[in-house]
């Protein structure tokens, strides 16, 4: 197959499970095609899929980040006053690590939202189908032990295979709103995010890790506090745990605007 066949056959198959997408026809180009297939991994509630279905969306994903270009850890240098740390700018769903942080809602199963540009929306896209029905079940599996309105703990982190990204593990973790205005609570939250993620890391033998930008999204944490929080906190949990397997922490930025605040922050 063709990555024009795949992406065809796992459109159809798609348009075929939720008929009520059918009627939008496949685009001639491949950009069309590519964000139709989003869209409709978007949109897909959780539940399994075929066995075919997977094998075809695995060999599609797996081409697609080839296509993007596979960033490895040991090809980045880490910044000069401290080897353990590195800032690196791109598409995290690109990164070869041992985990990639993904900044969850708290209903942990990813953006329903078409095309959406948020973290959740890209990491569940390019990891593929199952990673959303993984979250749920381990969803259904506390609410079963803590009532059906149960939703994830702010900076309480949830680790899962990442199925077809470079990485071993995405560890997703729901970061504190910041409405209206910030207080010291969001900011101990946010250096939580930062310390549990670690932790859970390392229980899980990860000797790097890759941080997004934690709630300075949508989320509406300041970018300057947020920066200097993460790498404040990061510093201080490799400074306290010098025999852990945690060698390599990347925080990984989007904007230009964050490049250059963690530029400035690591550079003190």
């Amino acid at each position: 197959m063709t990555q024009e066949e795949r992406r065809k056959y796992l459109i159809g198959a798609l348009q075929e499970e939720m008929p009520e997408y059918g009627r939008y026809e496949i685009p001639a180009d491949d950009q069309g095609q590519r964000d139709l297939l989003r869209a409709l991994f978007n949109v897909r509630l959780p539940a399994p899929a075929s066995q075919e279905f997977l094998k075809v969306q695995d060999e599609y994903l797996s081409l697609r980040a080839e296509e993007k270009g596979i960033t490895d850890i040991s090809d980045l240098s880490p910044v000069p006053l401290d080897p353990r740390l590195y800032l690196w700018q791109g598409d995290i769903t690109t990164l070869r690590c041992d985990a990639v942080i993904n900044a969850a809602n708290s209903q942990m199963t990813g953006c329903y939202r078409p095309l959406h540009n948020c973290e959740d929306n890209i990491v569940g896209t390019f990891s593929g189908v199952e990673l959303r029905w993984d979250t749920y079940q381990k969803m259904e599996a506390l609410r079963k032990i803590n009532g059906q309105d149960y939703q994830q703990p702010t900076a309480v982190p949830m680790i899962t295979p990442a199925y077809n990204l470079p990485s071993r593990y995405i560890i997703h973790v729901v970061g504190p709103i910041v409405s209206p205005f910030l207080k010291k609570e969001h900011k101990d939250q946010l250096a939580a995010c930062y310390r549990n993620c670690l932790d859970i890391a390392a229980e899980h033998g990860c000797e790097s890790i890759a941080f997004c930008c934690i709630s300075t999204g949508v989320f509406m944490f300041p970018q300057n506090k947020a920066a200097e929080i993460a790498v404040k906190t990061v510093r201080e949990w490799l400074n306290g745990h010098p025999d852990s397997c945690m060698k390599k922490v990347i925080f990984n930025v989007f904007k230009d605007s964050d490049m250059e605040i963690y530029r400035n922050i690591l550079s003190q």
